[in-house]
């Protein structure tokens, strides 16, 4: 029936042009650009967390400037003069201890034995504290005990509470990194760094537990000096000495001669040497393990 399928058509017609319509959707520029913003720093963002895993790793670590702001109130400088004043020797120590007793606030300090050796005549130790800030605090100290033989260690007691003693550190590996603090010719504090390049291992039942060789060069007045852990300002140990070469002019008389200091040369005496030395001597409490 025409008339029929005229007027459904037209009703069909009529429904859809009444019917509501949603607006069209339109992709602006800003939109675009917004999301590809997101991408970029969302992938930069995750790019960043991959490659520096190691540093997520090391997160909390302290940094170097932290770690020498540890190690340095521990540097001591030690001076032995005549009692007129006159300065005949010094060296470089660390505080290993601070205690009360019945004289007062002591500090304890680790040296080299042999600053003491061949004394003659009245003399005066001191011990000069907080140097890298200045000139420092000189205190008299006193000499417990000294040993230079198989261990070259000496023990001082200073009447101070200015003591900062340092925390002492694991027993380090084959190219740890390390930092050495101390006086060279009776001047002002030096930092010297390097790695530890060998470990030796004392025969059992022997002198010695063993020695460390560090390649941080040194000179003279910085025996004693704290060896330090670099990544944790812990002490590993003290410097004993050092390689020299000797060193000769042409023409010049005979038996005139220089010893200078060879680099990557410099020995350190390890915490199980102190630990020996400080039990031997009844102040094993001085150095927890």
């Amino acid at each position: 029936m025409p008339w029929l399928a005229k007027r459904a058509e037209t009703w069909h017609d009529r429904w859809l042009a009444a019917r509501p319509t949603a607006p069209p959707v339109v992709r602006t520029r800003n939109s675009y650009m917004g999301r590809e913003l997101l991408t970029r720093v969302f992938l930069t963002l995750w790019g960043a967390l991959l490659l520096g895993g190691c540093a997520a790793i090391r997160f909390g670590e302290p940094t170097r400037e932290e770690v020498l702001q540890r190690i340095f109130p521990s540097a001591v400088q030690v001076v032995v003069e005549q009692r007129e004043g006159r300065r005949i020797k010094s060296g470089s120590g660390v505080a290993i201890a601070a205690r009360r007793t019945a004289e007062g606030p002591a500090c304890f300090v680790l040296t080299s034995g042999h600053t003491f050796s061949g004394l003659a005549g009245k003399t005066e130790i001191y011990a000069v504290f907080g140097r890298h800030l200045g000139t420092g605090r000189k205190v008299n100290a006193l000499l417990v005990a000294a040993r230079n033989d198989a261990i070259d260690l000496a023990l001082l007691r200073a009447e101070t509470d200015d003591c900062s003693p340092a925390a002492p550190a694991a027993a380090p590996a084959l190219g740890a990194p390390i930092w050495v603090v101390g006086f060279p010719l009776g001047r002002h504090i030096m930092l010297s760094s390097g790695v530890v390049g060998q470990v030796i291992i004392g025969e059992p039942g022997g002198d010695s537990a063993g020695r460390l060789i560090v390649d941080a060069p040194v000179t003279y007045g910085v025996s004693g000096g704290g060896v330090y852990d670099a990544r944790t300002a812990g002490l590993l140990g003290l410097v004993e000495g050092f390689s020299t070469a000797r060193l000769t002019a042409q023409g010049s008389s005979p038996g005139w001669y220089v010893d200078v200091p060879v680099p990557g040369q410099t020995f350190v005496t390890p915490l199980s040497d102190v630990r020996q030395f400080l039990a031997d001597i009844e102040r094993a409490d001085l150095l927890p393990r």
